[in-house]
């Protein structure tokens, strides 16, 4: 009686990749978010994409930890800003910060973007920038990133008060910064 030989696919595992997981799907879909997200953290393209990265990679690390049902986009902004919390800490105790991006080195840069527009959001970006951070991660999360202010202000741990007094201070200096710009 021949005995049936094991599948090549058996003993190393499905040699195709497999479907995603609806985790990774739903993940996958808060890329361009996370990033901008990351960008208005770390007001730096190279430090927001190494932000984004590390807060994936902990995600899918603590994936366990998700409660399917739940809010994935909170759930991973708080990742983001605790990883950023993170490096903060770690930036203050070495005294020393990233390497900033030569000038012509940023990769993917669109040469079909509308000048004017570009102009505009180089503005919005210059007054966000200069917020004081609290003002600009409340602007980030709500603004932006379309947060209900409950899911904000639990995100960075403050009442309801204080992230509206944040969101109120913080419109009225973009305005004042984006009308004398």
């Amino acid at each position: 009686m021949k005995r049936a030989r094991p599948s090549v696919s058996s003993l190393k595992g499905d040699w195709r990749t497999p479907p995603l997981q609806a985790f990774e799907r739903e993940l996958l879909t808060l890329l361009p978010r996370l990033r901008r997200f990351a960008r208005s953290l770390a007001r730096d393209a190279a430090d927001a994409d190494d932000l984004a990265q590390v807060s994936v990679e902990r995600a899918l690390k603590a994936q366990a930890q998700w409660a399917p049902g739940t809010r994935l986009d909170a759930w991973m902004m708080r990742i983001m800003r605790n990883c950023w919390i993170d490096e903060i800490r770690s930036r203050t105790r070495r005294a020393q910060t990233f390497a900033p991006a030569e000038e012509g080195e940023t990769v993917g840069s669109d040469a079909h973007r509308d000048i004017e527009r570009a102009a505009e959001m180089k503005d919005v970006d210059r007054a966000m920038n200069a917020l004081p951070d609290e003002q600009r991660e409340a602007i980030a999360l709500v603004l932006v990133e379309g947060l209900a202010y409950r899911e904000a202000a639990d995100l960075l741990d403050i009442p309801i008060g204080t992230l509206t007094s944040r969101l109120t201070r913080g419109r009225q200096a973009l305005a004042q910064m984006l009308e004398a710009a």
